[in-house]
Parts: C-alpha cells; sequence; structure tokens
C-alpha cells in the first residue's frame, strides 16, 4: 500500500479568501479537505513578509526527507514568491488558489474550488512550467514598466492611508495614474529586433497572451520557452484610456494597440537609472537596463495535463 503523500502548506494569512471569509474557518476547511484526501498536511500559516523564509524552510525540509512536496495558499504574489524558491529544484508545488483574482491557477487548469484543487494534488499529476526573471527577479505571469507600476503604487498608498478597498483604490488610482501618464523613453532590445520607443507600457509576458474574447489576458500555453513584449503604441490620455476599454471588452488587436516581439530574453534600457517595474502586481525600483530572460521548464507544479497544441 503506498504510503500518504506529506505535503509542507504555507499559506498566506492576507491571502483575500483567508480575510474575506474568516481564517479560522477556512483552515478547518482547508485541513478536512486535505485529510479526505489521505494526504499528511503541515499547515502553516504565515504573513506576507515571512512567506519566502517560510518556503525556504518547507525545501529544507522536503530535501531532508520530512515532507515530499509543497503547496502554497493565496493569490499570484505568494505563488510567485514561493515559485522563485522552488525554482529548478524539481520538488513539486500544489495551488490552492485563495488570491483575488489567481491568474497563473487558472493559466494551468488548476480548480477555484478548495477541495477540487486538494484533489488535484492528490491524483498526483505534475508538468513543468516556464518562468519569467529580470535582473533576478523571477515571474510567474508577467512584468511591466510604465502605467501599471505607478497605478498599484498609488493604489497602496490609498489603502494604506485611507483604508479604502482594493477595487475602489485602483479605481482613484487609474485615473491618477492616466493623468499623470508616465511616457518613458525606452530603448528594446528583444529577439532580432532592437528599437528606441516611447510608450506609456512595456508589458512583459511569461509566454504569449490571448488579446481577444473570449480568452483576453488568458494563455494558452506556459511552457513555450518564450517571452512576449508589448509595447503600447499609445501616445496620449486618450488613447490609453481607449485602449483599457477595449480590454475590458475584450477588443484589443495585436497590430493597432502594441508592437509586439518574442523571443528567450530581452534588454530594456532608459534614460533614467533605476525604474519602477511590478511583478505579477508587485512593485519593485530596480536599475537599467533590465535583462529579462525565460526559464524553460524551471517549476514543476500539480497540474492537469497541458492541453493538446491547435492543428493548422
Amino acid at each position: 500500500m503506498p504510503s500518504r503523500l506529506r505535503l509542507a502548506v504555507v499559506l498566506n494569512e492576507a491571502a483575500g479568501s483567508l480575510v474575506g471569509s474568516g481564517g479560522d474557518a477556512l483552515r478547518q476547511t482547508i485541513a478536512v479537505a486535505f485529510e479526505r484526501q489521505g494526504i499528511a498536511a503541515d499547515l502553516n500559516f504565515v504573513t506576507s513578509e515571512k512567506l519566502r523564509a517560510a518556503a525556504e524552510q518547507a525545501l529544507k525540509q522536503v530535501k531532508d526527507g520530512e515532507f515530499d512536496a509543497i503547496a502554497v495558499g493565496g493569490g499570484d504574489g505568494s505563488i510567485r514568491t514561493v515559485a522563485s524558491v522552488l525554482a529548478d529544484t524539481d520538488v513539486a508545488l500544489g495551488l490552492l488558489p485563495l488570491g483575488t483574482l489567481n491568474h497563473f491557477a487558472r493559466d494551468i487548469g488548476a480548480p477555484k474550488d478548495i477541495d477540487a484543487a486538494i484533489a488535484l494534488i492528490a491524483a498526483g499529476q505534475t508538468r513543468r512550467v516556464d518562468l519569467g526573471e529580470a535582473n533576478g527577479r523571477v515571474f510567474i505571469n508577467n512584468s511591466s514598466i510604465g502605467v501599471y507600476p505607478y497605478l498599484v503604487v498609488e493604489r497602496e498608498r490609498r489603502r494604506r492611508r485611507q483604508g479604502l478597498s482594493k477595487w475602489t483604490a485602483m479605481s482613484l488610482s487609474a485615473l491618477l495614474a492616466l493623468w499623470r501618464l508616465p511616457l518613458r523613453r525606452l530603448v528594446v532590445h528583444a529577439g532580432e529586433s532592437s528599437e528606441r520607443c516611447r510608450s506609456p507600457c512595456v508589458f512583459i509576458g511569461n509566454n504569449s497572451y490571448d488579446l481577444a474574447i473570449p480568452n483576453v489576458g488568458a494563455r494558452k500555453s506556459l511552457d513555450r520557452g518564450e517571452l512576449s513584449v508589448y509595447i503600447a503604441k499609445s501616445q496620449s490620455r486618450l488613447a490609453l484610456a481607449i485602449i483599457a476599454c477595449r480590454a475590458l471588452v475584450g477588443l484589443l488587436n495585436d497590430v493597432r494597440d502594441f508592437r509586439i516581439v518574442k523571443g528567450p530574453s530581452a534588454e530594456i534600457g532608459s534614460r533614467t537609472s533605476r525604474l519602477l517595474v511590478a511583478f505579477d502586481g508587485e512593485v519593485e525600483l530596480l536599475a537599467q537596463p533590465l535583462r529579462y530572460r525565460i526559464r524553460p521548464g524551471a517549476l514543476r507544479v500539480y497540474a492537469p495535463p497541458a492541453p493538446a497544441p491547435h492543428s493548422g
């Protein structure tokens, strides 16, 4: 009879689902769900600031033979933190999507429901997916320069000072970011091309994003081993606002709205010595140039099999 899967589970106690539904109730729900699936799970609820240290400790315990794998509970930021610790280790990562949007979990096909997500881990199916990296910082979804990092900084400032909800603060911050509209003069080297541009937003995806309905903002594949660099062509507040509206209704056009370059690496330079850069919704101030690269198959995750590529 096979032994039980021993799982070190690191959960961000500030994740949206935990805060919104009451931590104690959800803690019990998660514990019962693991037991129901026959998994010996050690649950460790930590703050965002201690998440990386908890992941590093869990990895050490796996290497010491105390656990077989690791799971993370939280949103994309939490997954990014743990993924950066597990990159290239061959230790499998399970996902409990407890964040607000859960883009990464959606794109690999992990269920939103806690019981179903834990059942997926119990099934034991894993596959390898790519990670993006810039100047040593890993990202699971995307990185961006320009208007979005400013929006995030302003959103968090309003939440901290005014106690606003995430979405209210985001809406107000979007108006301010649009008004200020940071147009960056950049030099972008990607693939075989090199160009100078002036853009309010450069978006670097871990693999390609769909820009059309019904899958706008989603990725069909996370294992093609390529970065996708999207350079917004808009040069005015009105033009950028129109692009934002098109994005909301799934009417973006890759030729009209963006210059798109794909490849295994990219380098972005600016006249300024440092740039605000967003990684999966979290912002850092980095010295430039920004050196991006794809890390093929760097993360092993519990997930359904990858969908077969379309022919044609």
